[in-house]
C-alpha cells in the first residue's frame, strides 16, 4: 500500500516536472549564495549559536540528493559519506558550484527516467523509521533543501 499523496499518474508526472523545476531553480540559488559571499574562506565560517558553514550546508545538500534521488531512486552508485558532508572545510566554491551543478543533472535524468510503478510505490528506503511514498519523499527532500537554503542565505548575511 502506497502511503503519502494518492494521486493520479498524470498528477504525479505533473508534479515531478514541477518539483524537478523547483530542484533546479533552487540549486541555481544556493549556486548563487555561494557566490554572494565576499570573500571565499567566509563559505566555511560560523557564528555563534551555529552549527555548519554554508560550505558544509552545500556538500550536505550535494549529498543528501545524490543518496535519494541518484543513488536511490537512480541506482547512481552514489556512495554517501555523510560524516564528510560536515567535517570538510575550504573546497573551493567553484568546486562547490561543480558538485550542486552536478547534482541538478543528477535529479533531472533520474526523474526524467522514473518509472510509472516506481513513482507509486513506497520509498525504498525509510526516513525517519517511517515508510513513505516516493512522491511524498520528494517533496519532503525540496522542503528539506529549502531549509538549508534558507539557513545559508541568513548566514551569509550575518557574516
Amino acid at each position: 500500500m502506497t502511503r503519502g499523496f494518492n494521486v493520479s499518474y498524470k498528477i504525479l508526472l505533473r508534479m515531478l516536472t514541477v518539483i524537478t523545476s523547483l530542484f533546479e531553480k533552487d540549486i541555481n540559488k544556493l549556486i548563487e549564495e555561494i557566490g554572494l559571499f565576499k570573500n571565499e574562506e567566509d563559505i566555511w565560517k560560523i557564528k555563534e549559536g551555529v552549527s555548519n558553514s554554508a560550505g558544509n550546508l552545500s556538500l550536505h545538500l550535494v549529498g543528501n540528493l545524490n543518496h535519494f534521488i541518484g543513488a536511490t531512486l537512480g541506482n547512481s552508485g552514489y556512495v554517501r559519506e555523510r560524516d564528510k558532508e560536515f567535517s570538510e572545510k575550504n573546497i573551493p566554491g567553484t568546486q562547490l558550484i561543480e558538485a550542486l551543478n552536478s547534482t541538478v543533472s543528477v535529479i533531472k535524468q533520474t526523474l526524467a527516467a522514473l518509472p510509472e510503478e516506481d513513482l507509486k510505490k513506497d520509498f525504498p528506503v525509510a526516513i525517519n523509521q517511517k515508510i513513505i511514498s516516493t512522491e511524498y519523499m520528494l517533496v519532503y527532500l525540496l522542503n528539506h533543501f529549502n531549509y538549508h537554503l534558507g539557513q545559508v542565505n541568513y548566514l551569509r548575511r550575518l557574516i
